[in-house]
């Protein structure tokens, strides 16, 4: 390692909501140039944990640092350059086009006066190229498929540039050109030395696309480390309830394959 502080730093996260304890004391860092995927059943926490990292929740014990700051210390906007956030499902209610959207990200960036320059309107425009939907740009949101808005999300936080992305089942409603699509740009922004987390519950692209899968189980994360030694056979039936053989692929990553009990004829 470089020495360089995390990216991202989960210090004893622990969160409860009335009665119920929805994170215990968990820690995790994500490194600079990484991709790091959280995964883990439904109710693990994962999205309350994503919510922690964003600021939209606050701990009731625990701190997270960016590159070694509290995130509790950052403006909206210093914030703003330093995590960008893709959220599951957000609602747009007002008819912005797509690329009215997308140039939103560089809110950020902007000067006292708030006017975009050329260069912010040409990073939105390749935001939305790379993730092909740049013939999305002139349309509105609330006339766009659930995955179309999907990747006018990605796209926006592409163009915000950020130091961090956070991005909560970002592949859930799209086709699998589009999911190949924004999992490369994901590796491309940490290959800039970036890094990324990623909530998935698509254990098998998740695991070729990360360096690094925590598992998170009631609460309390019970495995970190490299997709092959995290993503067990015995990890997944013990995490998931799930048997699966954990193979190989021909490029030499890692590939689930589900056992399914055959119908009966």
């Amino acid at each position: 390692m470089t020495g360089r502080p995390a990216a991202l730093a989960f210090e004893g996260i622990s969160v409860r909501i009335g009665a119920r304890e929805i994170l215990r004391d968990v820690s995790l860092e994500v490194r600079p140039g990484e991709v790091l995927t959280l995964a883990g059943p439904n109710g693990a926490g994962k999205t309350t944990l994503f919510r922690v990292a964003s600021r939209v929740l606050r701990p009731d014990a625990g701190r997270v640092l960016a590159r070694g700051r509290p995130l509790a210390a950052f403006s909206r906007r210093e914030l703003a350059r330093e995590v960008g956030v893709v959220p599951q499902d957000a609602t747009i209610a007002f008819p912005f086009t797509a690329g009215e959207v997308v140039l939103m990200g560089r809110t950020p960036h902007l000067g006292l006066l708030g006017f975009e320059a050329p260069s912010d309107v040409a990073l939105a425009r390749d935001a939305m190229a790379r993730v092909g939907i740049e013939e999305l740009a002139d349309r509105s949101v609330l006339e766009l498929s659930g995955g179309e808005r999907q990747l006018v999300l990605v796209a926006r936080a592409l163009a915000q540039d950020p130091q961090v992305l956070l991005l909560d089942e970002p592949t859930a409603h799209l086709d699998l050109r589009h999911r190949v699509a924004v999992l490369e740009q994901v590796r491309a922004f940490v290959g800039r030395g970036r890094s990324a987390l990623i909530v998935s519950h698509d254990l098998g692209l998740a695991a070729r696309t990360c360096e690094r899968v925590a598992l998170l189980q009631r609460g309390e994360l019970c495995a970190c480390g490299e997709p092959r030694a995290v993503l067990t056979p015995a990890a997944l039936l013990e995490v998931f309830g799930v048997e699966a053989d954990v193979v190989s692929g021909p490029d030499g990553g890692v590939a689930i394959l589900p056992r399914v009990t055959a119908l009966p004829d």
